[in-house]
């Protein structure tokens, strides 16, 4: 068997990780035809099939994953000690890469990350804004952004950008035809703006008073899924829609919005950082939890 270069075995994992040529290459800024060649010259110096290919799907062989298995390991523990020279300069230096839903990010990690970047201009950051919920990991990000009770327990997560608040909301012009809902039951008598997730489930909005929880699987003409168009929809007068607070303040404030079943929306925890345990995490993402428990 001839010997397997360094070089090529970081191309096969970035195949394996992201089960797509497209990714990996954009990962290791090469083109895909260039990484096919580096796999196809590691496959026949192994003198095996390391990954099934078709032209929708990439996967691993039996081989394959036994291979990714080993080999990541020694991958992650060299990025560690070359993230250890990071002790030697006054500032962390590198790249962050984010996983995070779209409310998420537009709410609490764009505003963070572009306060931290000022302070650290030798980390650049990449935000994929997603609201399926992936293998992070396996996505090559560096650290996630998600609701706690969504985070696997092998994750450790430190809370960001403080409580949350969901609000219901709909124009003026929408209940002049239809009454204002005095409890979550009510909304199912009037046209509401569905939201359904990646997986296809639809979010049944969520409630609580007094110690009493409430789900309402709603119903309305318009099914969306990302919260922005469930505003713009609201603003056009097609049905309600639940919205985080601060995305609407402005609009309630300026009364293009109409805000109901305030008491039936209590504060909550709020959105979580969260990375693997397993790992040391690298110097700009220590550069970051510390930023965000400083209250960056």
């Amino acid at each position: 068997m001839r010997p397997v270069a360094p070089a090529d075995l970081a191309s096969f994992l970035a195949i394996a990780r992201h089960k797509s040529f497209r990714r990996a290459a954009d990962e290791l800024g090469c083109t895909p035809s260039a990484l096919s060649h580096a796999l196809r010259g590691i496959e026949e110096r192994l003198d095996l099939r390391l990954v099934n290919r078709t032209t929708r799907s990439v996967a691993l062989t039996e081989a394959g994953e036994r291979l990714f298995e080993r080999v990541s390991p020694a991958f992650r523990d060299i990025d560690d000690a070359l993230d250890d020279l990071n002790n030697f300069r006054g500032q962390p230096m590198g790249a962050l890469r984010f996983n995070a839903a779209r409310g998420a990010a537009e709410l609490v990690l764009l505003p963070v990350v572009t306060r931290f970047l000022a302070r650290q201009p030798g980390v650049k950051v990449e935000i994929i804004a997603d609201s399926a919920l992936v293998d992070m990991v396996a996505e090559g990000c560096d650290a996630g952004i998600r609701f706690g009770e969504t985070i696997a327990q092998d994750m450790i997560a430190v809370p960001i950008g403080g409580r949350q608040r969901t609000a219901i909301v709909a124009s003026p012009a929408f209940f002049e035809k239809y009454p204002k809902p005095t409890t979550p039951e009510q909304l199912k008598e009037i046209p509401c703006i569905r939201y359904r997730f990646a997986s296809g489930r639809f979010y049944a909005w969520e409630f609580e008073r007094g110690g009493i929880e409430v789900n309402i699987e709603v119903d309305g003409p318009l099914t969306l899924n990302d919260q922005q168009l469930t505003i713009q929809a609201a603003l056009d007068g097609i049905g309600a829609t639940f919205a985080f607070e601060e995305q609407v303040t402005d609009l309630i404030a300026a009364g293009k919005l109409v805000r109901v079943l305030e008491d039936w929306c209590p504060y909550y925890s709020g959105f979580y950082l969260y990375y693997p345990s397993r790992r040391r995490a690298p110097a700009p993402l220590r550069a970051f939890i510390d930023f965000i428990r400083e209250g960056g």
